[in-house]
C-alpha cells in the first residue's frame, strides 16, 4: 500500500487545482527529517496500524520517533503530553480523542491542516460528529484516523456452538446465553478492572437500557434529571447483573488480556469497542467463523464511537510544519484510510469508500456507522472522550468503577452520578 504523494496526486486523490502546494510540501518534507509521535497504540494490532503511517512517511523521506505511552483510553498519554507541553517540549504530533484536541486548540498550541483540508475535500468526506472535534473555530485542527465503535460484542464461535447460544438479540438473551457459559462452568465475560473499561461496558448498559434518546440525554447534554432517574437506576441494576459473569481476576486486567481470553476459549464473551477485532486478526482468526461481532443486544438502534485524531504541535520550525502536513495528508487519503483500519479493526473515517477490502464486521460496521451518522444516532462514546469533557468523564469514571468495585445500591449511584457530573461541569 506503499504511496508516495506524488503518487496519491497522480492517481486524482487530491483536486488539480491544489497538487502543486501539496506536491511542495511532500518534497519539503524529504530533508532527512523526523517525526515523534505520541501515541498510546501498544497492542499487536494497534502495533501494525501504526506500523503503516511510519512506512507511509519513510516512503517520503521522514523518519519516525515512536513514543508509546501504555494504557488503554490514553489517560496515560495525556498526563505525559500534559507534561512535555509544560517543559515547553511539545513532540511533533499526538493521538489524542475528542475533547483533548479541542483543549489543545482552544490553547493555541495546534498547528492548522486547513490547506491539507481543503486539497483532501475533508469537509465533504468526513461526517459531521467527527468534524465537531476535528475542527476549531471552523478550522481543521486534527487529521481523523478512523471510526471506532464501542457497543460491540465479541464472542468465540466454538463455544456458542458447544454450549447450543444463538446470537442474542435482546438484553434478556443476552444474559441468559451468560447465565448458560457460567453454569457449563465458563466464564461469561471477559472483562478488564480498569476505569475506563467499566466506563466502557456502562455506557453500553445505559444505552441497552434506555436507548439512544436517553444516552443523549444523560451522557451528552448531562441532563440532571436523566442522570438521577429511574432509567438510570435500571442502568446501573442492569449493570450490575452483568457484573456477575465476569471472573474474581479481572480487577486492573489490560483489555487486550480480556481480548486473548475469548480467543483462547477461557470466555464467552467480551464488551469492547472495534479496536479489540485487531487482536482477533493478530491471532489468524476469521470474522464469522473463529469470532462473531455483534451489536451489545439493545443497542442496534445506535452506534456509540470515538475517532483517533492526531493532533499537530506548531513548534515554529518549518521543516516540521511541512512533515506535519505530509503526515496529515496521508492519514486522510483514501488508501490509507482502508489499510490503516485493516489493521486496527475499525472502520474508515471517511464516507465516501468502498468497503469491499474490509472484512465482515468491518463492512457491516462501516455501513451502521454512515447510517447512523444519517439519522444523528452516531453517538459520542463516554468512556473515549467524545460525549463530555475530560473533567466530567474522569467523575463519571470513578463513580462507575467505585460501583463496579464495591457494594454501592443503584440508586444511590445513580444519585452520587448526578452529583459527580454538576460538580465537575459547573
Amino acid at each position: 500500500m506503499t504511496t508516495t504523494p506524488s503518487q496519491r496526486l497522480a492517481r486524482g486523490l487530491l483536486p488539480l487545482t491544489l497538487m502543486l502546494s501539496t506536491a511542495t510540501f511532500a518534497q519539503d518534507a524529504t530533508s532527512g527529517g523526523e517525526v515523534e509521535v505520541l501515541n498510546w497504540w501498544t497492542s499487536g494490532g494497534e502495533a501494525k496500524a501504526l506500523g503503516a503511517l511510519k512506512d507511509e512517511l519513510a516512503d517520503d523521506g521522514i523518519g519516525w520517533q515512536n513514543m508509546p505511552v501504555a494504557g488503554g483510553a490514553g489517560t496515560n498519554a495525556m498526563a505525559v503530553l500534559r507534561s512535555r507541553i509544560t517543559s515547553n517540549n511539545p513532540p511533533t504530533a499526538a493521538q489524542v480523542l475528542g475533547y483533548d484536541a479541542q483543549d489543545w486548540a482552544d490553547r493555541d498550541a495546534l498547528s492548522s491542516l486547513d490547506d491539507v483540508a481543503e486539497a483532501g475535500n475533508w469537509d465533504e468526506v468526513f461526517p459531521q460528529p467527527i468534524q465537531r472535534f476535528a475542527k476549531s473555530d471552523g478550522h481543521w485542527i486534527a487529521a481523523p484516523f478512523e471510526i471506532h465503535s464501542t457497543n460491540w460484542v465479541w464472542a468465540n464461535t466454538s463455544m456458542m456452538e458447544a454450549l447450543g447460544i444463538e446470537q442474542p438479540e435482546t438484553w434478556d438473551d443476552f444474559i441468559a446465553s451468560l447465565k448458560t457459559a457460567q453454569e457449563a462452568g465458563h466464564t461469561g465475560l471477559a472483562y478488564g478492572g480498569q476505569p475506563w473499561q467499566d466506563a466502557t461496558v456502562f455506557e453500553n448498559v445505559v444505552l441497552a437500557t434506555g436507548g439512544a434518546d436517553f444516552y443523549r440525554q444523560a451522557m451528552i447534554d448531562l441532563d440532571p434529571e436523566a442522570l438521577d432517574s429511574d432509567t438510570m437506576v435500571e442502568s446501573f441494576e442492569n449493570f450490575r447483573e452483568l457484573l456477575q459473569y465476569k471472573d474474581d481476576n479481572s480487577p486492573g486486567r489490560d483489555w487486550n488480556l480480556a481480548t486473548a481470553m475469548v480467543i483462547n476459549g477461557d470466555a464467552l464473551y467480551q464488551i469492547m469497542g472495534d479496536w479489540a477485532k485487531g487482536e482477533f486478526l493478530n491471532a489468524d482468526l476469521t470474522p464469522g467463523e473463529d469470532f462473531m461481532c455483534f451489536r451489545t443486544p439493545g443497542t442496534q438502534e445506535a452506534v456509540t464511537f470515538n475517532s483517533d485524531l492526531m493532533i499537530m504541535f506548531d513548534t515554529g520550525d518549518e521543516q516540521q510544519q511541512s512533515m506535519q502536513r505530509t503526515m496529515a495528508e496521508i492519514i486522510g487519503s483514501p488508501e490509507f484510510q482502508i489499510t490503516f483500519s485493516q489493521f486496527k479493526g475499525s472502520v474508515p473515517a471517511r464516507n465516501d469508500l468502498p468497503s469491499d477490502e474490509l472484512d465482515a464486521c468491518a463492512q457491516r460496521g462501516y455501513e451502521q456507522a454512515k447510517a447512523a451518522a444519517d439519522s444523528d444516532t452516531l453517538l459520542g462514546s463516554m468512556a473515549h472522550g467524545y460525549a463530555a469533557p475530560a473533567s466530567v468523564k474522569n467523575a463519571v469514571f470513578d463513580i462507575v468503577s467505585s460501583f463496579v468495585n464495591g457494594n454501592m445500591p443503584s440508586d444511590v449511584a445513580a444519585e452520587q452520578l448526578a452529583m459527580a457530573v454538576q460538580g465537575a461541569s459547573s
